[in-house]
């Protein structure tokens, strides 16, 4: 699935392009079976491999500069950084198909690209650290058992809350859904609404919330429908008891905290990203939460998602690109601490590096406990006809129930034809 990202595919200007040599093999240095060597004599050092590493146009300052400098600093091979100011994916998926480059890209995991062999598993580079990683995140790499990308950096929402708006109104930090329709109404008052989660109505953008509330999920066991059950359209209908309460047509959508930063809602679901900036303007007048749960059979959640590394099936050099990519996103934790916080606010994959970064705060300890990412098999297709079925419940009032069960048509369907 792909979610609405800070990684906007902006037009760089000026921007330098590298290309890799392409060499043909991997020199492992060791003589041809007819060479001898006298004793004393210095055998021929390795040669480097040359690799070329693709990343998308960072739009923060610094990101392209810090990315080259990596690539600079590994002496197992030669590493050309190539950055894409243009239509990134539609490129990317060009020359996975017809190379001669990527050997390493950034990107997110899709059944497609594993259906057509155009990746490399990596279990065995992410081995002994994979407990070091949310296994949400984990899953989300993940097809037919094998992993196919590293997570490099993460990306996280949250409901941002007005301590004094809350404290104001004799209101509690929701922890269940019933609590946060009831805290919205009480907070929506003196020109204030309750809650912002989108013009939508929150469709968009609680999709997966509801359905975690519910202690359900996108797909489950790897081929079915994850909330072809009841609960979903009790969580649905949730949304619709919130309308009253929830702000709708500001200028700027949820991924913009504006409107609360500006005071116009005393809740907000946005982008932890937009954390600086909030409490630049806010100090510490504000608390954040992972959504609430339905009921106690449910659980709370803060969608988790990012780009990955991964590596081309049709590299010329896939084991060097292996190692690389283990070096950069496993070994060295300073550069993947600098390349997700000093950017822009966003969190290490790794978790023993989050431990590290002091301005995470609550939000790492929700992203241990509540990180939730939507898998591989959940496709544009299938979130649309999610999205569309909520936004009919939450705007139109529409039967839950109904609505649903028409999104569990439609998911089927996409699911089937992944499958076949």
């Amino acid at each position: 699935m792909r979610k609405t990202s800070r990684r906007a595919f902006l037009a760089l200007a000026g921007t330098t392009v590298l290309s890799a040599c392409g060499s043909n093999s991997v020199q492992t240095g060791s003589p041809p079976p007819s060479t001898a060597y006298s004793a004393g004599m210095t055998r021929p050092k390795p040669k480097p491999v040359d690799l070329a590493q693709w990343y998308h146009p960072y739009p923060e300052p610094g990101v392209q500069e810090a990315v080259a400098r990596y690539a600079a600093a590994y002496q197992k091979s030669k590493v050309a950084v190539q950055w894409n100011p243009d239509d990134y994916e539609t490129k990317l998926n060009a020359a996975l198909q017809a190379g001669p480059v990527p050997d390493v890209f950034e990107g997110q995991v899709t059944v497609d690209r594993v259906r057509q062999n155009l990746l490399v598993p990596l279990d065995d580079v992410i081995g002994p650290v994979r407990g070091d990683f949310n296994q949400s995140v984990l899953a989300a790499q993940t097809v037919d058992g094998k992993l196919y990308g590293i997570p490099q950096a993460l990306d996280t929402q949250v409901l941002f809350y007005r301590k004094s708006f809350l404290q104001e109104a004799k209101v509690q930090p929701p922890q269940t859904l019933d609590e946060l329709v009831d805290a919205a109404k009480k907070l929506s008052r003196d020109g204030v609404k309750g809650l912002f989660a989108g013009n939508d109505a929150g469709a968009s953008a609680l999709a997966g919330p509801l359905l975690w509330a519910a202690g359900l999920d996108y797909v489950k066991d790897g081929k079915a429908v994850g909330f072809d059950d009841p609960r979903a359209a009790t969580a649905f209908a949730k949304l619709h008891e919130l309308n009253g309460s929830l702000l709708l047509g500001a200028s700027t959508d949820w991924a913009d905290p504006i409107p609360f930063i500006d005071g116009l809602a005393a809740m907000q679901w946005t982008w932890l990203w937009n954390l600086p900036k909030i409490q630049d303007t806010m100090k510490d007048d504000f608390g954040v939460l992972a959504f609430p749960r339905l009921d106690a059979a449910g659980a709370p959640s803060v969608p988790v998602s990012g780009l990955s590394a991964m590596v081309r099936s049709k590299s010329l050099n896939p084991s060097a690109a292996k190692d690389f990519v283990k070096w950069l996103w496993l070994e060295r934790t300073d550069f993947q601490q600098e390349f997700a916080t000093k950017f822009g606010f966003h969190l290490p994959a790794r978790l023993s590096v989050l431990d590290k970064v002091d301005a995470a705060g609550d939000a790492a300890k929700l992203v241990k406990e509540n990180g939730r990412a939507a898998g591989p098999l959940w496709t544009p297709t299938a979130n649309a006809a999610l999205v569309d079925a909520l936004g009919r419940i939450a705007r139109d009032g529409a039967d839950p129930v109904a609505e649903t069960k028409k999104a569990v048509e439609a998911v089927k369907a996409e699911l089937g034809r992944l499958s076949a």
